[in-house]
C-alpha cells in the first residue's frame, strides 16, 4: 500500500474515557468497533481508500474480536455483503467510492433496501462531488432518495463523525433500513479528538458463530413479497426512520440572534458555512453564530416539523446544498407551501452555483449575497487581482499525469511509434491512470465508460473500424469487471480487438492497494491468482507478455497483433512494477545496507550535452517530469538541451524512447556505485587511465 498504518491503528484499543488523537477514516473506524460491528469489507477509492488499509493494518485487533474483514473485488462485491444482515443480527460496515462505486454496487443495495435489515448495516461512502478524483461528477442523494435509503451527511468534526456512525446503526435497525454515511474528503483527513468507549463483541461473530440458519421468505426479492416490502418501506420503515431521527436530535439548530434570518446547510458544509459567517463577522471560530443554522446531519430523510419549525417567523432562509438537482431546497420549498408557512423567501441555487464543488470561496460568495454583505467579496477579489498582478497574470493549471516512472508512460509511447506504420487506431481506455493518456504529450484515447468496461465499449466500433481497436486495462479493472463484462463477451461474440492489460501489480490510482495478481500478498489472501491461466479459462488463444519498459518490443508486439491473422481477441500483457512502489520497498533496504557498508548500484540516466540537438523528441514521446529542458552550454548554440533533473527514478524509459524512435545518441545510463568493492575500484582505475582522466 502506499503507507502503513500499523502505528497508528494502535488507537483502535483506546477503552472507555480514553482520548483519540488522530484522522476522521481512523475515528470512522474506531467508531465501527465501538458500534459491535461483526464484519467490513469494501473497496478502495477515493477519497476512503484508505479505510481499507487501516481495516488491514489492524487485523489483529479486528481478530480478537470476531470481526470478519474483506478486501473484496468490486463495490459490487461489497455491497452484496451487507445480506448477512437481511436474516440475522448482525451488524455490518462496507466502504467505496461514491458515485461510480455506488453505480457498480447498484443492484446489491436495491435488493438490500427492498428487503430490509434485522442487523444494522452501514456503507461508508467517498463523496467526491467536485473534488477532482472522479471522472464522473454526481451526488449520492438521488441513489438514496430512490431506493429509500437513509443518508447521512455529518458535520465535519470527529466527536460528530463517530456519534453518526454509531447513530446510523442504531437507526438502520430502529427502521429495518440500510444506511449510507457519506464523507467528503475533508472529512476523511478532518484531524481531532473525541472521547472513546470499549470496543463491543458482537454476540454473533467468528468467535461466536450463528448454529441454525434463519428463513423468512418475507425477505426474499420475490412478488409477491416485494410489494409487501415497497409498501412497508413507506408505512413503517420511514415513519420510523423520522421518529428516530426527531428523538435523538441527530440534525442539529446552532441558534443566534438574527430571528429573522437562518442558514440550512448539509451537514458536510457546515464547516464551511460558518467560516463564511465568520469571514462576514457574524460568527467567531468556536461555532457561535449570529445567523441561526440547521444543520441537517441527516440529508435524507428530512424531518418536516424541524424544517416547518427552523423556518417559521422568518423574512428568508438560505439552502447550502451542494451539487444539483437542489433535492433538499425544492423539498423545503414544497414543506413550507404544505404546512402553509407564510412569508419566508427560500434562498439557494440563486445566490449558490447550481454545479461543481462548493469551496470556501465559492460558500462565502453564496452567503455573502444572501446577506447583502459585498464588501467582504470584494476585497477578497482586489487580493486576487493583485497577486494576478504580480505572479504577472493566472497561475497554469496542473493537468493530471502519470507519476515518475510510471509502467503506462512507455506503453503509450510505443503505441505513438506503432502508429506510424499501423496508421492511427481507436483506442478506449479503462477507468485508472490509463485516461491521463488521453492527455498531453499523448493524447490517445476516445472512449472512457467505467471501470473494466473499456473492451466491452469497443465491441460495436471494431466491427465499423478501418483497421483493428485496441483496449486498455489494468489488472485492477481486470479482476474487478473486465474479465467477465470484457474479455469474456469478447470471446463469446468472437470479436477481433486487441487488449494491452497493464500488469502493475497494484490498484495504482488509489493507492497501490494488493489485487488478486499482485506479487507479494499477506497471510490473509490467496497466492495463486493469475491472469495468464484466467485468460487460459475463458477461452483466448493469442497471448503475449511483454516487458513494458521495453518501449521497441512492445511497438513491435502491437504491430504483430495488428497485423496477425488469428481472428479473435488478441491480448498483450505489458508487464511491469509500479516504479514508486518499487521504490518504497528499496530504500530501506538500501539505507540498512549503507548503514552495514554494503555494496549498493545506484542507476542514473542522463543527457549528453554534447550531442543534444535540442529537438526535445524524447520529451513529446516521453511526458516524463524529470525530462525537461536548461539552457545549452555552448555559447555558439541558442537551442536548450534536454536534461534529467532530481526525481528520477532509473526507469530507463527516455533511453528507450530513443533508441525505439530512433531518435538520438544524447542519454547515457551510469551506475553511482556506494561503498565499492576492490573490484569496482580497478576498474574505475583502469577506466580513467584509458580516457586520459585524472583520478581524484
Amino acid at each position: 500500500m502506499e503507507r502503513s498504518f500499523k502505528q497508528e491503528v494502535a488507537l483502535l484499543r483506546l477503552g472507555d474515557g480514553e482520548t483519540f488523537h488522530g484522522e476522521g477514516i481512523l475515528a470512522v473506524t474506531k467508531a465501527l468497533l465501538q458500534s459491535g460491528v461483526s464484519y467490513v469489507g469494501g473497496y478502495q477509492g477515493a477519497p476512503v481508500s484508505h479505510m481499507m488499509d487501516v481495516l488491514n493494518d489492524a487485523r489483529d485487533i479486528l481478530d480478537e474480536l470476531g470481526v470478519h474483514v474483506e478486501s473484496n473485488a468490486s463495490e459490487a462485491g461489497a455491497a452484496a455483503m451487507l445480506g448477512a444482515s437481511i436474516n440475522y443480527p448482525l451488524r455490518g460496515a462496507v466502504t467505496f467510492k461514491s458515485t461510480v462505486g455506488t453505480n457498480v454496487a447498484s443492484d446489491a443495495l436495491s435488493n438490500l433496501a427492498s428487503a430490509g435489515v434485522k442487523g444494522g448495516a452501514l456503507i461508508v461512502l467517498g463523496e467526491d462531488y467536485g473534488e477532482g478524483s472522479s471522472i464522473i461528477q454526481e451526488r449520492s442523494h438521488a441513489f438514496a432518495m430512490k431506493s429509500q435509503i437513509w443518508l447521512l451527511d455529518p458535520r465535519p468534526n470527529l466527536p460528530k463523525i463517530v456519534e453518526m456512525v454509531e447513530q446510523a446503526f442504531e437507526l438502520s435497525e430502529a427502521s429495518s433500513t440500510p444506511v449510507m454515511l457519506e464523507l467528503r474528503i475533508r472529512a476523511c483527513h478532518v484531524h481531532g479528538s473525541f472521547v472513546t468507549k470499549k470496543n463491543l463483541s458482537s454476540k454473533n461473530s467468528k468467535n461466536n458463530p450463528i448454529t441454525e440458519p434463519d428463513f423468512d421468505l418475507g425477505r426474499i426479492c420475490l412478488p409477491p413479497a416485494t410489494y409487501a416490502q415497497e409498501k412497508h418501506k413507506i408505512e413503517v420503515r420511514w415513519p420510523a426512520a423520522v421518529a428516530f431521527i426527531r428523538k435523538n436530535k441527530l440534525n442539529e439548530v446552532f441558534a443566534g440572534d438574527r430571528s429573522d434570518i437562518g442558514i440550512l446547510c448539509q451537514g458536510g458544509m457546515y464547516n464551511a458555512t460558518l467560516r463564511a459567517l465568520q469571514m462576514i463577522g457574524l460568527a467567531d471560530a468556536f461555532g457561535a453564530t449570529q445567523v441561526p443554522v440547521y444543520c441537517m446531519n441527516v440529508a435524507y430523510p428530512m424531518i418536516p416539523e424541524e424544517i416547518v419549525s427552523f423556518c417559521q417567523g422568518k423574512k428568508s432562509v438560505l439552502i447550502v446544498e451542494e451539487g444539483q438537482p437542489a433535492y433538499m431546497e425544492d423539498a423545503v420549498l414544497a414543506l413550507l407551501q404544505r404546512h402553509e408557512v407564510q412569508g419566508v423567501k427560500v434562498h439557494g441555487k440563486d445566490v449558490l452555483p447550481l454545479a461543481g464543488e462548493y469551496t470556501g470561496e465559492v460558500v462565502l460568495s453564496g452567503v455573502a449575497a444572501f446577506l447583502g454583505s459585498v464588501g467582504e467579496i470584494q476585497a477578497i477579489k482586489a487580493l486576487k487581482q493583485k497577486a494576478l498582478e504580480l505572479l504577472g497574470g493566472p497561475a497554469p493549471m496542473r493537468p493530471p499525469g502519470f507519476c515518475v516512472g510510471c509502467p503506462e508512460r512507455p506503453v503509450f509511447a510505443a503505441m505513438k511509434i506503432a502508429e506510424k506504420v499501423t496508421g492511427a487506431f481507436h483506442l478506449s481506455a479503462d477507468i485508472g491512470c490509463h485516461t491521463f493518456s488521453t492527455l498531453p504529450p499523448f493524447n490517445i484515447g476516445h472512449t472512457v465508460l467505467g471501470y473494466g468496461l473499456g473492451l466491452a465499449s469497443n465491441s460495436a466500433i471494431q466491427s465499423m473500424f478501418a483497421r483493428r481497436t485496441v483496449t486498455m486495462m489494468g489488472d485492477g479493472g481486470f479482476w474487478h469487471n473486465g474479465l467477465t463484462s470484457g474479455i469474456a463477451n469478447s470471446v463469446f461474440n468472437k470479436d477481433d480487438g486487441i487488449l494491452v492489460i497493464m500488469k502493475n501489480g497494484y490498484s495504482s490510482a488509489t493507492g497501490t492497494q494488493e489485487l488478486p495478481s499482485s506479487p507479494q500478498h499477506s497471510e490473509f489472501k490467496s497466492d495463486d491468482m493469475a491472469i495468464e491461466r484466467a485468460l487460459e479459462g475463458v477461452g483466448v488463444g493469442w497471448v503475449k507478455t511483454v516487458d513494458n519498459y521495453r518501449v521497441a518490443d512492445v511497438a513491435k508486439t502491437l504491430k504483430e497483433a495488428m497485423a496477425a491473422d488469428y481472428k479473435g481477441l488478441k491480448v498483450i500483457i505489458a508487464e511491469g512494477e509500479c516504479q514508486l512502489e518499487r521504490q518504497r520497498k528499496l530504500q530501506p533496504v538500501i539505507a540498512k545496507q549503507l548503514s552495514e557498508g554494503k555494496r549498493t548500484v545506484k542507476v542514473k540516466y542522463g543527457v549528453d550535452e554534447d550531442t543534444c540537438t535540442g529537438d526535445h523528441s524524447c520529451i513529446r514521446l516521453s511526458g516524463c517530469p524529470t525530462l525537461t529542458i536548461k539552457d545549452n552550454p555552448d555559447p555558439l548554440r541558442h537551442d536548450p538541451v534536454a536534461t534529467v533533473i532530481d526525481g528520477c527514478v532509473g526507469c530507463g524509459l527516455c533511453g528507450e524512447n530513443a533508441h525505439a524512435a530512433i531518435l538520438c545518441p544524447s542519454f547515457y545510463r551510469a551506475e553511482v556505485i556506494q561503498n565499492p568493492g576492490f573490484f569496482d575500484k580497478v576498474i574505475n582505475k583502469l577506466r580513467n587511465a584509458f580516457r586520459g582522466t585524472a583520478v581524484h
